[in-house]
């Protein structure tokens, strides 16, 4: 589902990053956020491609579709 989204002990502390790169899933989500495009994204970071921006910002949109977890 996220051929593009790695989770790495040795990289970014096990964060969710794009491809092993030190690129955080939640930079990638941050800067949308801030409103930059996919394309200002790849452009400041050359190593992204745009299947990388759009699974980082799918597996971003999964998490926080799920359900909460409540403490009783």
């Amino acid at each position: 589902m996220y051929d593009r989204i790695t989770f790495d002990p040795q990289v970014m502390g096990g964060r969710a990053c794009i491809r092993g790169m030190r690129i955080p899933v939640s930079l990638v989500v941050k800067l949308v956020a801030n409103g930059m495009t996919p394309e200002q994204i790849q452009r400041e970071y050359p190593d992204l491609e745009a299947e990388d921006v759009h699974q980082a910002l799918q597996y971003a949109a999964n998490l926080a579709n799920e359900e909460p977890n409540l403490i009783e």
